[in-house]
């Protein structure tokens, strides 16, 4: 296991050496690594060059270190999907190669308030409903979605959210679709609400995906807010240059 001498910085020899001995298995997901002293001593560098090392592969999201505990080899997210490419959770969940599913759901319906006119741009008689759903991946809860839309977009009501995705449920009647998002990603380390529904403590942050959906039109559809695992999923996007 020990570091073999070359060219570069030695703590870079490391840092490659400890993310072959991840992806290999040596150190497996959520498994705490030896004492400082002893990876240093099994990697023949100093432990002021493992420090280093260890503090680069935590900028990059490879361990997390908890202090008191030790160093741990950080879960993978299960899901990774490009924020460029507008998809349901349900595609998302499918794409990973498990199954979607919903655990808990409640639906309320009010009347619009002004601020529900002024962002769907509706009348005083519109109606708003309110999806409060969990979304599990292999029955395991992975994302607390939170959905506005108004009633007159859900043709065929609320029952059949249970085993579909909004979007198909919105598009049902084929006059309808839904186009282009924008979306605001933030980070959050801890909510009551949504960090009990998903089963995880404060040592698990949360990504919050705020997005409001447009028709082919130009009409605001949809507001979500959705809240995911961040050691379930991850996002990116693709920069080009202009």
């Amino acid at each position: 296991m020990m570091v073999k001498a070359d060219h570069r910085h030695l703590y870079v020899q490391v840092i490659e050496r400890l993310k072959k001995d991840i992806e290999s298995g040596v150190f497996k997901e959520n498994e705490r690594f030896p004492s400082e002293y002893e990876l240093a001593r099994s990697l023949g560098v100093s432990r002021a060059t493992l420090r280093e090392a260890l503090r680069v592969l935590e900028e990059e999201k490879v361990i997390v270190r908890k202090h008191g505990v030790g160093t741990f080899v950080n879960s993978r997210p299960l899901f990774s999907s490009g924020i460029e490419q507008l998809s349901s959770v349900s595609s998302m969940i499918r794409d990973a190669g498990m199954e979607p599913g919903t655990i808990f759901m409640e639906v309320s319906e009010t009347e619009a308030c002004d601020e529900d006119i002024a962002k769907f741009n509706c009348s005083e008689e519109d109606r708003l409903v309110t999806i409060k759903r969990v979304r599990t991946a292999d029955d395991e809860p992975v994302v607390y979605c939170i959905d506005h839309v108004l009633a007159k977009h859900l043709p065929s009501g609320t029952a059949t959210l249970m085993n579909e995705s909004i979007f198909d449920a919105i598009e049902k009647n084929g006059t309808l679709r839904i186009t282009q998002a924008v979306a605001h990603i933030e980070p959050l380390g801890y909510d009551d609400e949504a960090s009990s529904i998903l089963r995880c403590g404060v040592d698990v942050p949360l990504l919050v995906l705020l997005q409001h959906h447009y028709s082919e039109e130009g009409e605001m559809v949809l507001y979500s807010k959705n809240y995911f695992r961040a050691d379930k999923f991850s996002f990116h996007v693709v920069r080009k240059r202009v």
